[in-house]
This record gives C-alpha cells, structure tokens and sequence, in this order.
C-alpha cells in the first residue's frame, strides 16, 4: 500500500516548452518557399539577374539551373539553389520580383485599355467624340480613315494593316501609366 500512496501524492508530470526554433513543417514549408524563389529566379533572363544583387555560388547555380533540361536534373538543381538560398535574405530578391511581376501586370492593363478603345471605336461611332474629349490632341482626320480602311480591310477579308496602325495611333496618343519606358509588342491580339 505505502507505493500506492506515492502515486496518488505525485504531482503530474509537468510538460516543458520545447523552446528549440520553428516546428519541422515550418522549416519545410520554409524550404520550399524558398525553393520556388528560386525556381522564379531560374526562369529570369539574363538582364533581370544582373539587376538582382546574388551571391556568386547562387548566381552560377541558377545559370547552370537554366541549361538543364533533363526534368530529375532540374528539379535537383531547384533544391540545390532552395539550399543556397537558406544562408541569404530572400526579402530584396522576393520584393525585385514582385516589382517585376507587378509591372508587368500594369503593362498588360494598359494593352488591354488601348485595344478596348481601338474595339469601341470600330463598333460605337459616337465613342471617337468620347476619344477627342479624353484625349484632345488626337488626330481626328487621321483617326477616321484608320476606321474607315480597318472597316474596310474587315469586309475584303485583307491582312489588318490598318487595324494594327490603330492600335499604334491609340498607344501614341493614351500615356502611358508606368512611368518609365516599356517595351511594347506591336500587337498583342495578333
């Protein structure tokens, strides 16, 4: 009986913090975000890399990681370059990129604007009033016959020549939200 009375006065075991770092899942998810930073590095071109500032075995391990096409040797690469990147910050990579990524947003919203007056001004004859109002330096003579010959180019089933001077009319005259000067494609709905 007396070892019966020692369990009851026990006092419960007390459970200790572990107070050793994050948890293993967050060390994992961790490493792989880290490995997808990476693998958005892999996918920059060579201009976008100078402007990151990388440590040398990085930046060569992302160089190598571009040359490789075998899928296995990729993806070994990827975590490779995931492990390199636990021994720097990640924040200015991650926040160039981002830069990138939005800018590259605001370029497609402002494609999008020029095509959607190009299309209204085929379809809504009222809306190039609309145009001239926003826009007062626009060409008004030059703007009607690019109507007039894409209307056309549309009815005789011709190459769009017309349409896309349009569409270079349009990026001429609406700025251009970004500030600094992007590269823009002749014409994307093409």
């Amino acid at each position: 009986m007396p070892a019966q009375n020692n369990v009851e006065n026990a006092e419960p075991p007390q459970f200790v913090e572990n107070d050793e770092g994050p948890s293993k899942t967050k060390r994992k998810n961790d490493a792989h975000a880290l490995q997808l930073l990476g693998s958005a590095l892999v996918e920059l071109n060579s201009d976008q890399l100078s402007q990151v500032n990388l440590p040398e075995s990085l930046l060569d391990a992302v160089i190598a990681a571009q040359k490789i096409r075998a899928h296995e040797g990729r993806r070994r690469q990827l975590q490779y370059i995931g492990k390199l990147m636990r021994n720097i910050d990640p924040t200015p990579i991650q926040a160039r990129i981002d830069g990138w990524n939005n800018r590259s947003t605001e370029q497609v919203a402002y494609l999008h604007r020029i095509e959607q007056w190009r299309d209204r001004l085929l379809l809504e004859p009222q809306s190039l009033s609309e145009l001239v109002q926003q826009y007062p330096v626009a060409d008004i003579q030059q703007l009607r016959t690019l109507i007039r010959n894409t209307e056309r180019e549309r009815e005789q089933n011709k190459p769009p020549k017309n349409y896309r001077a349009l569409f270079q009319m349009l990026r001429a005259l609406i700025p251009n939200p970004m500030n600094e000067t992007v590269s823009v494609p002749e014409d994307p709905s093409l």
